[in-house]
């Protein structure tokens, strides 16, 4: 029925007053004041004035309704269904409250836009019929063109129309004049210049290089684009608070590529290699690409050598840009505000030229305000609030977590064309933790990549080498090869920088702390000066201390007077380096029983020569400790060159300890700390049983290093093993709910395997991973939210639902297709079990739940576990009646309810599990299992006095029994087993306590016994 012909069915002189009544009264006057208004306030059935409740627009709709299926002719739809399409009207009328927008702009929409907004805030409800569904969207559309048209004779409206044109049209012309106003008019010189200039400035700085390293076969210069990791950057800054409260620092958390979105002005503040230049190429490579700016980039290193920092007509002349622009171009973009103008390397010139530079930098920005301006250092070259007064918002760079780590690792051996090394370089930075914590910034992060690669994978033997060559980069060879000379008097050497940094790092390591006060460091440096004599050109203790922290990129001051390094491993290699230079190798071991001196022992190792590591190494195996032997051989990588029985000492004893061969040797093996993850071995050349006890000690030390163990599980998560792959399984929640899915959960072989869910992260997880076909769900989780995890419900066959206290009726389960088991536990307001019976179940456990009535309806069951308390006095008053039960299992509260009266109806009966009984059971019980011809297995799981056994008749069919250890005296188990003659085992279960079976082979002789580790 279309709107018009429905419209002419409707016509009546009582419905167009109706519609009138869902709006408010037109107030006097023109309205020229106030703005076209929201609906929302129009609306008679909203605010604290209404005049109709939601009942009368109920009943408005209906009367529209009934009035178009009464009218003469064919009827739209269905009688049955005109209270559904009532409802489904008076909803959308009702929307018209909700909808964001005013008078005006519901006009300029039309009926039919206006009507699809309606429809969008109350769809359509599901189960209407086809016509049903074509006659409320022509209401709709017809309510809504008597409701426009209502709103255009208001007498306020056609004001308030003209206003807003008027408004809109200053708006419009205001915007255009501003626009004029900033958008310079150059010729078509600096147009085409502009052409070629962005194309220049993108191309030149689309690459990131390492300095200071030799390489054969890694790349040390790659794409920016592919290369480019988005780093974090913070500031400390004043909120401003209610008046009773005083102001409070807080710290602001943005990309650091974000640093110019809010405000024109920033200094940026980061250690050596964090990636401040990086960070100018690739603001400088956006806006290029862009066109929204202009950039220019400005190495201070590169425009100080000139002497004259340069004026903005010199700009592209004083950093080499081999296109020369047209005549005041660089003035004419810096005065319309176009210009993103990027200095870099405060820190990089000497500390004289600092305070004319900001005078240059200063006297630009007040000459040509509203561009925006960038400015990079190293964080100790300036004081604080240095630019703080001229409206300079400071940024610091953070060091790079974990996700970013491994970002860059996989962008860098992406850009170098080399994926076989990435894996088992991130397996190193999980389980190796000197390496993780040198892995902080981009420098550093990508000389690990480099030199991995140029080793063929093999960084972890040569961890040596790694900060030999990091040091060197450091201390020397960055600077000079790009082109900086010393700052500040001559240069100081890497060989008297180590001297220094050595002395400090011994210091901080006897104390057992990171950091010391400056006074502190500066009476170390100052002792050394006499030894050091190039050193001593440089000016007194706190002179060099303060040159060593600017330029070095060791050290740091993280407050107000303290130096850490910026690495606690340089701390480390470096103390043990002037530990065996000084010959205290009985003060490394005498500390070996701290786990803080784990790796400074190592290093120790690394720099000693062969018979002082065959000192260390003897000391630490005196002592007999697993930890201190695995110690001993996480420290044979380091020993080059050493006495082969001494090696081959440290390997047995270690063999000892690695791979664990059973789960308490596992768990032993975990107490020597995560060292451990280190040394691990597998899968390969591991059985299955040295497998699991492996993913047993990784999954220990989870709670304690997460990354390393991570690492370890990762590489067996292909593994076929059945306890292999529920180690892995079940140990998910020690980890990152997320990265453990897609890391590890995910790749599993599915074969008899479940996963455990039961926090919120981990069921938002599900969904990254493949289709789960058994899943245990424990927690009050929503059935919805349950639902919405599961990638394809219909593929789950086996659910567990654990102490879930929202869980209520159980239709919704039926989304689960082709669920074949269900457990219920401690779900205390479950029930409607009838409600299941159109699955295929076939397979229910569940106890205690509100009502068990409904479970008579499911007879397909064939495995059933009930610990629930049972109405009545017979089993089969509850039971499915003509189920093939061949499975059952009966806790302490149906057997305290029920006992097994009425177990004979049910003479499929294949396995029967009792558990513990309130009371003993009686000779009747025990003749209702006489009744069960195919009886086969027998469960008792408590003392046979409540099972009273002396009562129990002569079961032949019965060939398996379970006992608990030691489950009754002997004279009962001898009554058991003459009532049993044809058991073929009978299986004790020991819980993992050792205990002699002997005498339980002389009372079942004709039985096979043995041990049930259940």
């Amino acid at each position: 029925m279309e709107p018009a012909v429905l419209g002419g069915k409707l016509a009546s002189g009582l419905i167009t007053p109706l519609l009138k009544k869902l709006f408010v009264p037109d107030a006097p006057g023109a309205g020229l004041v106030d703005r076209p208004v929201r609906l929302s306030s129009l609306v008679s059935f909203k605010g604290e004035k209404r005049t109709l409740t939601e009942k009368d627009v109920h009943k408005l709709a209906a009367h529209l309704v009934a009035r178009a299926v009464d009218s003469p002719g064919e009827a739209p739809f269905p009688p049955d269904e005109q209270t559904a399409v009532a409802d489904a009207l008076a909803r959308r009328l009702l929307a018209l409250g909700d909808l964001d927008m005013d008078d005006v702009q519901a006009v300029r929409l039309g009926h039919r836009e206006l009507a699809r907004q309606l429809e969008y805030g109350a769809p359509t409800p599901a189960g209407l019929s086809t016509d049903a569904r074509y006659f409320l969207g022509n209401a709709t559309e017809w309510a809504c063109l008597q409701i426009l048209e209502f709103f255009t004779r208001r007498s306020t409206f056609v004001a308030r129309t003209l206003v807003e044109q008027t408004r809109t049209q200053a708006e419009l012309i205001a915007r255009v004049d501003e626009l004029i106003a900033r958008t310079p008019r150059p010729g078509t010189h600096d147009r085409a210049f502009e052409r070629r200039y962005l194309p220049y400035v993108a191309e030149r700085h689309n690459h990131i290089t390492i300095y200071g390293i030799d390489l054969r076969d890694s790349p040390d210069r790659w794409p920016l684009e592919v290369a480019y990791l988005s780093l974090e950057a913070t500031a400390t800054e004043e909120r401003h608070l209610p008046d009773e409260h005083p102001g409070a620092a807080f710290t602001v958390q943005l990309p650091a590529e974000e640093a110019l979105s809010t405000h024109d002005r920033v200094l940026l503040r980061g250690d050596a290699g964090s990636g401040k230049t990086t960070l100018v190429q690739w603001l400088a490579v956006t806006a290029a690409r862009d066109g929204d700016r202009i950039p220019y980039v400005l190495p201070l290193r590169t425009l100080i050598r000139a002497g004259q920092l340069p004026s903005p007509a010199t700009f592209l002349a004083s950093v080499g840009c081999p296109h020369t622009p047209p005549e005041g171009w660089t003035e004419r973009v810096l005065t319309a505000g176009r210009a993103l103008v990027l200095v870099d390397g405060l820190d990089e010139i000497p500390s004289a030229d600092r305070h004319r530079t900001r005078d240059w930098l200063l006297s630009l920005i007040r000459a040509f305000p509203g561009n925006r301006w960038l400015l990079t250092s190293r964080p100790t070259a300036v004081r604080p609030d240095w630019l703080a007064s001229e409206g300079f918002r400071e940024l610091t760079l953070t060091p790079m977590r974990r996700p970013e780590v491994k970002t860059f690792v996989e962008r860098w051996h992406t850009a170098a064309r080399a994926p076989e090394y990435e894996g088992p370089l991130l397996d190193s930075l999980r389980t190796k933790r000197d390496l993780a914590r040198l892995a902080t910034n981009p420098l550093m992060c990508g000389l690990i990549c480099a030199l991995h690669r140029e080793r063929r994978g093999y960084l972890p033997t040569g961890r040596k080498e790694l900060y030999d060559a990091a040091l060197t980069m450091l201390l020397a060879r960055r600077d000079r090869e790009r082109g900086m000379p010393a700052l500040d008097g001559p240069e100081l050497g890497e060989e008297a920088q180590l001297e220094i940094f050595q002395r400090l790092a011994y210091v901080l390591v006897l104390s057992g702390r990171t950091e010391m006060d400056v006074e502190t460091a500066e009476g170390i440096v100052e002792r050394c000066l006499p030894t050091v004599a190039v050193a001593a050109g440089q000016g007194d203790a706190a002179t060099v201390l303060r040159t060593l922290t600017l330029r070095s990129g060791l050290l740091r001051q993280p407050a107000e007077g303290i130096v850490d390094f910026v690495h606690r491993t340089f701390q480390d290699y470096l103390g043990a380096r002037y530990a065996v230079e000084e010959g205290h190798l009985d003060v490394l071991t005498s500390h070996s029983g701290d786990t803080q001196w784990e790796d400074v022992i190592r290093m120790a190792v690394a720099h000693a020569r062969p018979r002082e590591r065959v000192l260390i190494l003897r000391k630490l195996l005196s002592y007999y400790q697993p930890r201190l032997t695995l110690l001993a051989l996480a420290c044979l990588e380091h020993a080059t060159a050493l006495d082969r029985a001494v090696r081959t000492e440290v390997e047995t004893r270690a063999a000892a300890l690695i791979p664990p061969r059973t789960t308490d040797d596992a768990h032993t093996l975990s107490d020597a700390g995560p060292l451990v993850l280190e040394l691990l071995p597998g899968p390969e050349g591991l059985t299955p049983a040295e497998a699991h006890c492996v993913t047993v000690t990784a999954s220990v030390l989870g709670a304690q290093e997460p990354d390393g163990a991570l690492a370890v599980l990762r590489r067996f998560r292909d593994h076929p093993s059945l306890d292999v792959r529920r180690q892995l399984a079940g140990t998910w929640d020690r980890f990152d709910a997320r990265e453990y899915a897609v890391e590890v959960l995910d790749h599993l072989l599915r074969d008899e395997l479940f996963v455990g869910c039961a926090s919120a992260e981990q069921l938002a997880a599900l969904r990254l991973m493949r289709p789960w076909h058994r899943l245990m769900v424990d927690g009050s989780h929503g059935l919805d939210d349950i639902i919405d995890a599961v990638v394809q419900p219909e593929a789950v066959v086996f659910l567990s639902l654990e102490h879930n206290g929202t869980l209520s009726a159980l239709d919704e389960l039926s989304a689960f297709g082709s669920l074949r088991a269900l457990r219920l536990r401690d779900c205390h307001d479950a029930r409607d079990l009838d409600s299941l019976s159109e699955l295929p179940l076939i397979d229910l456990t569940f106890n205690r739940i509100a009502d068990p009535s409904g479970l008579r309806a499911l007879r397909g069951i064939t495995h059933l576990a009930l610990d629930q308390a049972l109405p009545g006095r017979h089993l089969s008053d509850h039971l499915p009646p003509d189920a093939g039960l061949v499975y059952l299992y009966l806790g302490h509260d149906t057997l305290a309810s029920t006992g097994l009266r009425g177990l004979a109806s049910w003479p499929t009966l294949t396995t029967l599990n009792l558990g513990q009984p309130e009371a003993n059971l009686s000779a009747m019980d025990w003749q209702e299992v006489s009744h069960l011809p195919a009886l086969r297995n027998l469960v008792l799981n408590t003392s046979l006095d409540r099972y009273a056994a002396d009562l129990m008749p002569d079961l032949p069919s019965v060939e398996s029994l379970r006992l608990p250890a030691p489950g009754g005296s002997w004279n009962q188990l001898r009554t058991l087993a003459s009532r049993l003659p044809g058991l073929r085992t009978v299986a004790i279960s020991t819980y993992g306590r050792k205990i002699s079976l002997d005498r339980y082979a002389e009372i079942f002789p004709s039985a096979e016994v043995k041990d049930d580790h259940l």
